[in-house]
């Protein structure tokens, strides 16, 4: 298979195999880019109309956006073989960062909301995953989680024997109804979501045998051990959370997964988590030697507070500046913004974004005057290490992201190279009027929907026009044509 030319894919190398199927890295010649080709094994599909029962479900998945889910592009056959091209994540397998010992109580409360997340938008849109367990679910390297094979589990065993109600998928992580055979809906997800969600926090999953028959039986009638019988870090709320997903009466079970963002909601404002996650990133940052910074979202002071796309657009620009730099891990932007509008404490942010500093800022823009205000954090104690004022006007906007980020690379005693000073100078563009049109297409494009997307189109065309050097103005054309064509 490796060297093929599949339709328009040619295949690069093997990545996975599992019950319904071998997945291959593959470039997209049309397109330009690595994607993720899923052959289906044929015992998957049963017959013709079975095959087209599948199709018709898979593309129900497919119609799917949301952050937490892995987009399918597409679903075709060629030369017999039914394959299902899909996003290529560059992350980590989730089932393999686990390898038999718990994850951090953060990353795991965080991992878990975000697949809580992904099942909400999936629910919403009456659509069950019914295998959902660890070896589904990919974290890539900014954080971001992603949920895979989104209802082509369902689909798949439904074509392969449309009279039979139970799903194939792996025992310990189905539930109770699942395994009986009974009709299942949304609360079955609830309860393979408390399967991973324990094995996250213990490192092992909450029903030990090995042998199928045994694996069965002890999913339907053994009552496992809280969480926190396992790992003290645990704790108690975390175990009325997990073992409330696991309660084998589907009416004492979580009804929804909107109850059960609420209660991770409840975890991460409550005391004794705070306590739990100051001890593990005291000791996570301690054994970390390489600096590190989130850059949040500035606050907009103007009199109207109209300015908010150019507040983001100087926080990106100095997350783009300090990521120049080898010796600094920088949070990306999807992560930092996370705190937009919210009142948490420095310490806190500090502890969720794994990072050591933290830079806030606040923009007051009134004509062409402008009033910058920074100041760098240590998140471990809460002090002040760097704070400064800018009166500046509007052309001056480029001059000041390059000494934000050259004083934040003081602060932390930062030696720069020359290529490093050097690629903190370069800027995008000197045109005022087209970082400003650049800047409104990146809030409308963060937008995400078709209408918000013609209109960053439209500005990021304003921006080509004004400079038709300015490349990221092309790159967001690329953005939204792609994001059109996608969706």
């Amino acid at each position: 298979m490796i060297g093929r030319t599949i339709s328009h894919y040619k295949i690069a190398e093997k990545i996975g195999q599992g019950g319904m199927g071998v997945v291959y890295k593959a470039h997209d010649l049309r397109l330009d880019r690595s994607v993720a080709l899923k052959f289906l094994l044929p015992d998957a599909l049963g017959s013709e109309s079975d095959k087209n029962r599948f199709v018709k479900e898979a593309q129900s998945s497919a119609a799917l956006d949301h952050p937490n889910i892995c987009t399918i592009y597409e679903i075709d056959e060629q030369d017999g073989e039914t394959f299902i091209s899909m996003a290529y994540l560059d992350g980590q397998n989730l089932a393999e960062r686990i390898l038999n010992k718990p994850i951090s109580i953060i990353d795991a409360t965080e991992i878990a909301r975000q697949v809580a997340s992904g099942l909400q938008a999936a629910h919403q849109q009456d659509i069950v995953h019914r295998d959902i367990k660890s070896a589904n679910v990919i974290v890539m390297r900014d954080g971001l989680v992603k949920i895979l094979d989104f209802g082509l589990a369902d689909a798949c065993c439904r074509a392969a024997d449309s009279s039979v109600t139970i799903v194939k998928g792996t025992p310990s992580s189905m539930s109770p109804e699942q395994l009986r055979g009974k009709p299942t809906d949304h609360r079955s997800d609830i309860w393979s979501w408390g399967v991973m969600f324990y094995e996250m926090l213990t490192g092992q999953l909450p029903f030990q045998k090995t042998e199928l028959k045994s694996q069965i039986d002890s999913v339907l009638n053994d009552d496992p051990p809280n969480p926190s019988a396992l790992n003290p870090k645990v704790s108690p709320f975390l175990d009325k959370v997990v073992m409330r997903a696991l309660s084998k009466e589907v009416d004492l079970r979580y009804q929804n997964v909107s109850e059960v963002l609420e209660d991770l909601q409840r975890v991460s404002t409550s005391f004794d988590s705070k306590i739990i996650a100051l001890e593990e990133t005291k000791e996570l940052l301690a054994a970390s030697s390489k600096p590190s910074v989130a850059v949040l979202a500035f606050v907009d002071m103007s009199e109207h507070k109209d300015q908010q796309y150019f507040c983001d657009g100087i926080a990106e620009e100095i997350i783009n500046h300090l990521s120049q730099i080898p010796a600094l891990h920088v949070a990306s932007r999807t992560s930092s913004f996370t705190f937009r509008d919210q009142s948490v404490d420095v310490r806190e942010i500090g502890l969720q974004l794994g990072v050591n500093t933290v830079l806030e800022g606040s923009l007051r823009k009134a004509g062409d005057n402008l009033r910058i205000t920074c100041q760098l954090v240590g998140a471990s104690h809460g002090y002040q290490l760097w704070s400064q004022t800018f009166h500046r006007t509007l052309k001056d906007v480029f001059s000041i992201q390059e000494e934000i980020a050259k004083n934040v690379a003081d602060a932390l005693k930062l030696e720069l190279t020359d290529s490093e000073k050097n690629a903190l100078e370069k800027v995008a563009t000197h045109d005022i009027e087209a970082y400003d049109f650049y800047l409104r297409g990146r809030e409308y494009f963060y937008g995400a929907r078709k209408k918000t997307i013609q209109f960053a189109r439209e500005m990021f065309q304003h921006a080509t026009e004004r400079d038709p050097d300015y490349a990221r103005a092309y790159a967001g054309i690329a953005d939204c044509h792609s994001y059109l064509y996608m969706h």
